[in-house]
């Protein structure tokens, strides 16, 4: 875990010497950044060797502003938590600011939470509704279509009378699901759900897929990605769209029988970018189906951070934003 090797790559990359401390404080750091001239880079050991970091020990933190003048965080991926390096240092400067990826994070996520061009699309997938339910509450009614894929589709479809096989089953939240549908119909917001499946009896690279309607999924079978016809559904709409924030995978995409809604869903958002339209991809797995694609520079923005771009479409404050000087007054551009 120690970021020695990284230290050399940096150098490389640099075409200069980057110095290494064995340690992110203590004499041999104080010593090294004291004796720095002009243009001198140095990199810290791992901050989570020590355990006062994820505690956000105010004395660790003290000892970590004592060696620097300004504060710059550009670690958009550890925003949400209240570390002593996001958050507990900041005490102790009176400038503690955005680095440039900071600022393009909360540029593109908050100018399309904020003031997005409309029509305003989402498009959210992964395995349950438990791990998305406050983005998704959060987004009714501010967006103006919600497409709903991956695993947590399934419980959707049992609230609404579906045989779903031997598909991911969240049995506690299928009343929440019920009560999701309800509100979106009272809201601006339309709700949609693939309507067709490739469902597998295992998941596995040889596996024997078979499409079937959503409310139609055999007993033995698993609904595993979205299907073909679920996937022009989602390009149809989504080809109307100006803004599209995309947070999870539309299946397995690990396992490659079940992986074509998601990386469909990839080269829409290249298309449509193509044409104009602000695309976010809120990191984790969606950026990693991204990757795999090849289209990172055919999107508008994909996150750094996958749980910190998460909980910002929660609506969450993040702790490492919120400690920066006059976050409340940036201007979002």
């Amino acid at each position: 875990m120690s970021l020695h090797p990284v230290a050399e790559k940096l150098s490389e990359l640099l075409g200069r010497e980057v110095k290494f401390a064995e340690d992110c404080i203590g004499p041999e750091a104080s010593n090294l950044v004291g004796k720095m001239k002009e243009g001198d880079c140095i990199l810290l050991e791992n901050l989570r060797f020590h355990p006062e970091e994820e505690k956000n020990d105010s004395g660790f933190a003290r000892k970590l502003s004592s060696l620097g003048d300004i504060y710059v965080n550009d670690a958009f991926g550890s925003a949400h938590r209240a570390h002593a390096s996001t958050e507990g240092v900041t005490h102790y400067f009176s400038q503690s600011v955005a680095g440039f990826l900071m600022e393009k994070e909360l540029r593109y996520l908050g100018l399309a939470l904020a003031d997005p061009q409309r029509p305003f699309a989402a498009v959210l997938g992964g395995a349950k509704i438990s791990g998305k339910i406050d983005v998704i509450e959060n987004l009714l009614g501010k967006v103006d279509l919600l497409l709903i894929g991956g695993g947590m589709v399934f419980t959707f479809a049992r609230a609404m009378g579906y045989t779903i096989g031997d598909s991911l089953l969240e049995e506690d939240k299928i009343e929440l699901a019920r009560e999701i549908i309800e509100t979106a119909k009272s809201s601006q917001t339309r709700l949609i759900f693939p309507v067709d499946i490739t469902a597998a009896e295992d998941i596995n690279e040889t596996a024997k897929t078979r499409v079937v309607p959503i409310e139609q999924i055999p007993a033995g079978f698993k609904g595993l990605d979205i299907g073909p016809k679920s996937i022009e559904l989602f390009r149809h709409e989504l080809k109307k769209a100006r803004t599209v924030i995309w947070n999870g995978p539309m299946g397995v995409f690990e396992c490659k029988p079940f992986a074509e809604g998601t990386f469909a869903i990839a080269r829409i958002l290249a298309d449509i970018t193509s044409q104009g339209a602000v695309t976010v991809v809120g990191g984790g797995d969606s950026a990693a189906a991204v990757s795999e694609t090849g289209l990172e520079e055919k999107l508008t923005h994909i996150s750094t951070g996958g749980g910190a771009s998460l909980e910002f479409l929660e609506g969450k404050i993040l702790p490492g934003v919120a400690a920066l000087t006059d976050s409340s007054k940036v201007e979002v551009r």
